[in-house]
């Protein structure tokens, strides 16, 4: 077997060792918005991590979370204006010191006041002396997301360098529905560390379709069984969620993947087998600038599908011989249609390979071979097994690309490896 590079084993596909062991020190800001509850669940998130998070919130936002709420959760001291702390220079050190500032919920009004580069209050104050990753994550009606002055805002602070997350759409207060909602704190948590982790994300995709499968797919034995695998959907949810932020029109094409929340912005198409999965994509895609196959999907189906429970040990016994047969090969056919004009012709095509090594090939070798068998642009190749990959909240593996070596992914969270990749991708749009 060939020398190549090595991925560590399952005990060491955590996240690589940041500055959180020692106490990363994050401040959170908190504007005056109904969502100002969900802040309560970040500050956790993080303290869970084993950061130092100070909490600063606008005074508006204390008409919604009380200081001692916050002052609980966070183990520190909270404080609103400048003129607290004025020994310590507070208004200054706060944002000096700070590793990341994360800002949720962030309201139309924090952010035109950010945009102008007020300093007249703590957060704001805060901001304006950072020079660590800034993450801001709005909430407020979708009329205001849309309306052009907090668009033009948006846009400043991004040009400034200043992440911008995109809301998502859901409820809002009262009975609205629309863009505008506070992602889920954890989604917020991830993403912060993504960019925290070094990752830009920049707001650079507008216009741009990316369709990307995700999740494990299920073959109907009879009402009650299928055959699957555990394959969770988390990579290709962390892919839409970096496509999203990155300013693409996502389309989801998923599997068994119903307890993972939807990355903000993007539609979900909902399927169960490799067939259906099939269908939908070579639907979704045909206008697609980015296509990514990243769903675990089934080699083979029953020949057969029963109309009833399969009885176990009954004369008959269909499930002590099953016979199956081969499933679709859906990236193979998406390269295929591209080549027969089906697709775009620009289109990148990016595809995933799950492997196991034996004693005479390697997981590199093995992903090689199927990289070179499928022809996609991309291919994002894993060691999976038990407890590595499928299922599991980190990953790692090799970016393979044409006429290049492959590129060792180091253990790290599902939305860092998805970063990483969608790197590549950018790379290749911007040639």
């Amino acid at each position: 077997m060939k020398d190549v590079q090595k991925i560590p084993d399952s005990s060491e596909l955590r996240p690589a060792p940041t500055k959180s062991a020692g106490g990363r020190r994050i401040l959170i800001g908190v504007a005056g918005g109904i969502a100002a509850y969900k802040a309560c669940h970040l500050i956790r998130d993080f303290k869970e991590r084993g950061d130092d998070v100070r909490v600063v919130p606008t005074e508006a936002a204390l008409n919604f979370v009380g200081a001692a709420t916050f002052e609980a959760l966070s183990g520190n001291p909270v404080s609103t204006t400048v003129f607290d702390a004025v020994d310590e220079v507070q208004h200054v050190s706060l944002g000096q010191q700070a590793d990341a500032v994360v800002i949720a919920p962030a309201t139309a009004d924090l952010i035109a006041r950010l945009a102008c580069g007020r300093a007249d209050d703590l957060l704001c104050a805060s901001v304006l002396v950072a020079t660590c990753p800034v993450i801001i994550a709005p909430a407020m009606h979708t009329e205001m997301w849309l309306n052009p002055a907090t668009q033009d805002n948006v846009a400043t602070l991004r040009r400034r360098g200043i992440t911008v997350m995109e809301p998502a759409h859901g409820r809002l207060t009262g009975t609205d529905t629309g863009a505008g909602r506070l992602p889920d704190p954890e989604q917020i948590a991830e993403f912060a560390r993504t960019i925290i982790a070094g990752h830009r994300v920049d707001h650079n995709w507008q216009g741009r379709k990316v369709v990307i499968s995700a999740g494990g797919t299920q073959e109907n034995l009879d009402p009650v069984r299928y055959l699957g695998n555990r394959s969770s959907g988390r990579q290709g949810f962390a892919l839409a969620e970096i496509a999203a932020q990155r300013g693409a029109d996502v389309t989801i094409v998923a599997g068994n993947t119903e307890a993972l929340p939807i990355p903000s912005g993007a539609s979900v198409v909902r399927v169960t087998s490799t067939r259906d999965m099939q269908e939908a994509m070579n639907r979704e895609a045909a206008d697609a600038d980015i296509i990514i196959m990243a769903a675990a999907v089934a080699d083979y189906r029953p020949a057969s599908v029963a109309d009833s429970k399969m009885k176990k040990g009954a004369a008959d016994d269909d499930l002590a011989s099953l016979e199956l047969v081969e499933n679709p090969d859906i990236l193979k056919g998406l390269v295929q249609r591209r080549e027969n004009g089906e697709i775009k012709r620009e289109a990148i095509i990016v595809g995933f390979a799950a492997e196991t090594g034996d004693e005479t090939t390697s997981v590199l070798e093995y992903a090689q071979q199927k990289f070179k068998k499928k022809g996609c642009d991309v291919l994002m190749a894993n060691e999976v097994g038990e407890g590595k990959v499928f299922g599991q909240a980190t990953s790692a593996g090799w970016i393979l690309r044409r006429s290049s070596d492959p590129v060792v992914v180091a253990p790290g969270s599902k939305q860092v490896v998805a970063a990483q990749i969608l790197d590549v991708v950018n790379e290749m749009l911007e040639k």
